[in-house]
């Protein structure tokens, strides 16, 4: 009784996450948003599933009595949604602040960049802009798009009329919906859909804010994306670094300073480490674990650390037997102070220079993961603008892979060319190369 319960509570628990997931997720629809802010949708979705959990487990002949088993389970079922509803975290509400700018019933200050990063409108398509367009230009679709084909790609004037009747419903001041009118009117057959489509875009531009760079697939601004995607790359790479650095300088401390058996077994601790598919393990990590930052970080962490402890271990081996290390020996120094006070200083320089290297692995990891779909859940990264730069039509949208690509280039490059900065720097025999 006590595993089938477990059992029950567990699967109620996994559908509830996975339903929740899914109406929380970045590419959700904007009713899927609008539910999940609904008072009613927690404790509908937590009784719901555990109810229909309970349903079937009560069909599972766990016990002889019925009576007994449809108490365990109701039990079960109160208990489990019970946990859920208290537990479950409030996403905050969605707060349609341009909208409600356009109809005066707030004022906004904007900065350079006036977008957040799964900022969308509410009213439009503004999917797949391209840079420097302003958000208004997504309108135009609206007065495009119930236009049947023509021959040769030419508009009739009753098509034209047809599109300037649509200008009212678009969510613009009067002002701007005359200059639009004016605009439309102007234009007299013969005009091709793609002149007519040119000319109104040229109108929107003067109004709304612009996507510098564009936008994505879900309508949100790259630029703005971008730059909180550089926060979480860097994040990682140094949180992960510092992880991987620790523990290889400990490990590498020990074999280098002892040697002998403890050299032999840790080394071997190395070799099985390094013989482990990273990529791997993240992906079945992020399959099994929670997708988040600070379990990217941990895993990274824990699984490349083996640079360091190798060029630690070999430059420990070096200094053991100097005699700096025989005098703090010989005055009964305890060995934390020996190792980590008086041989680390002295042996640390090649890790540095590894660690550099390591942050650049870092980022194109978590890149690979995100373009993959397997990186942090509801967070902007360069990768997942990368998976868009190819959407599900197969089209391919230019800017969506030139700036992430070039973002993802040029963080691996910098780290990396620290790396051989600070390789020149301390190497003994460059330095006198250049003198």
């Amino acid at each position: 009784m006590i595993v089938g319960a477990g059992v029950q509570a567990g699967i109620t628990l996994l559908l509830t996450r996975g339903v929740a997931s899914w109406f929380g997720a970045r590419d959700a629809p904007d009713w899927a948003r609008g539910v999940e802010q609904a008072a009613w949708f927690r404790p509908a979705l937590c009784a719901g599933l555990a109810l229909a959990v309970g349903g079937v487990c009560f069909a599972v002949p766990t016990t002889r009595r019925r009576r007994t088993r449809a108490v365990l389970v109701l039990g079960t079922a109160g208990a489990t949604a019970g946990a859920l509803w208290w537990a479950w975290s409030i996403p905050p509400a969605l707060f349609d602040a341009a909208d409600r700018e356009r109809a005066g019933q707030v004022r906004a200050v904007y900065t350079l960049i006036p977008w957040s990063p799964a900022q969308r409108p509410s009213d439009r398509d503004a999917r797949l802009l391209p840079p420097g367009a302003s958000v208004d230009r997504a309108l135009s679709k609206i007065l495009f798009a119930p236009l049947p084909p023509f021959p040769g790609g030419t508009l009739s004037g009753a098509a034209i009329e047809s599109v300037n009747s649509r200008v009212d419903g678009l969510p613009l001041s009067a002002e701007r919906r005359a200059d639009l009118v004016r605009t439309i009117a102007a234009e007299r057959p013969p005009v091709t859909r793609a002149g007519l489509q040119q000319a109104v875009d040229g109108v929107l531009d003067r109004w709304g804010h612009r996507h510098l760079l564009g936008t994505d697939s879900l309508g949100q601004d790259v630029l703005s994306q971008m730059i909180h995607a550089c926060r979480l790359a860097v994040s990682i790479g140094l949180v992960s670094t510092g992880i991987a650095t620790l523990i290889g300088v400990t490990l590498g401390a020990l074999m280098g300073y002892f040697g002998g058996v403890v050299d032999l077994v840790l080394y071997r601790v190395v070799e099985v480490f390094m013989a482990v598919p990273l990529l791997f393990i993240l992906i079945v990590a992020s399959a099994v674990l929670p997708r988040n930052t600070y379990v990217m970080m941990a895993i990274i962490g824990c699984f490349t650390w083996t640079g360091a402890a190798r060029y630690t271990r070999a430059e420990f081996l070096k200094l053991r037997g100097q005699d700096f290390v025989q005098a703090a020996r010989a005055v009964g120094l305890p060995l934390r102070s020996i190792l980590f006070r008086h041989m680390l200083p002295n042996g640390v320089t090649p890790v540095l220079v590894d660690a550099s290297f390591a942050i650049a692995l870092a980022i194109i990891l978590e890149a690979t993961l995100s373009y993959l779909g397997l990186g942090p859940a509801d967070q902007a990264s360069w990768g997942r603008l990368l998976a868009d730069a190819t959407n599900e039509a197969g089209d391919f949208v230019p800017w969506l892979a030139i700036f992430p690509g070039l973002a993802i280039f040029l963080a691996a490059l910098s780290y990396n060319m620290i790396g051989e900065a600070l390789r020149d720097a301390i190497d003994p025999k460059l330095r006198k190369a250049r003198v």
